[in-house]
């Protein structure tokens, strides 16, 4: 269950908020009892990329470089 603290308490308590984080406790940050924000720990690093591994995911148009046409063109001056 996340502990719940308005802005004003977030403030005055953020290290002790901060250590409670830490711990693995969700908090939530509220504006007159409505939620406005979470604190939670950072993930940690996920390991190293491989490169190639999205190899044959991805698929470029063969027109990906030819000029947009003059009606979108258009609406990029305005």
């Amino acid at each position: 269950m996340a502990l719940q603290v308005n802005i004003h308490e977030a403030k005055t308590h953020f290290s002790r908020l901060l250590a409670q984080v830490l711990a693995g406790q969700e908090v939530i940050i509220a504006k007159a009892g409505r939620p406005v924000a979470r604190l939670v720990p950072v993930a940690e690093n996920r390991g190293k990329r491989l490169p190639g591994t999205a190899k044959g995911k991805i698929i470029i148009a063969p027109d990906f470089n030819e000029p947009l046409p003059e009606l979108i063109m258009e609406e990029f001056e305005k």
